[in-house]
């Protein structure tokens, strides 16, 4: 299985039923799960802001937590580091993005050692597919 880096709007499907949930266990199926260190509390504020807007039952909210716990006995997490934080502060120089998004993408700068042509980048936002694939990521539409 090919490894890719996966944001967090791509990783929410598979532990929430959601529109893109289909697609993305299929994808899920080819590629291993790289990610930045904040995820997992990026995945749970994303579970509470569905229960609170009634897409997420508490019944489900507990179901989104242990399939979250399970993905991530799996997956690889890239640290944080001084030069995570300076890509992520000249992504944020270079692309209109939120911080948590340019820490994503610097994450996956990291993970692939700067040398990002071509290697899987799985998001279910447009924005931030648009700044990977500018910097030579191959964005994948989750």
């Amino acid at each position: 299985m090919d490894p890719a880096f996966w944001d967090t709007s791509a990783l929410v499907p598979l532990c929430v039923d959601q529109q893109a949930t289909a697609a993305v266990w299929a994808l899920s199926a080819r590629y291993s799960v790289v990610v930045w260190w904040a995820t997992p509390v990026e995945m749970r504020s994303a579970f509470i802001r569905l229960v609170r807007t009634g897409q997420l039952t508490p019944k489900g909210h507990v179901e989104a937590q242990v399939v979250l716990d399970e993905l991530r006995r799996d997956w690889l997490e890239v640290e944080p580091s001084e030069q995570l934080r300076e890509r992520a502060e000249s992504i944020i120089e270079r692309f209109p993005l939120k911080a948590a998004d340019a820490f994503q993408l610097a994450a996956a700068w990291t993970w692939c050692l700067g040398r990002p042509r071509s290697r899987p980048f799985l998001s279910g936002d447009a924005q931030l597919l648009d700044a990977a694939r500018q910097l030579g990521f191959h964005g994948i539409e989750a």
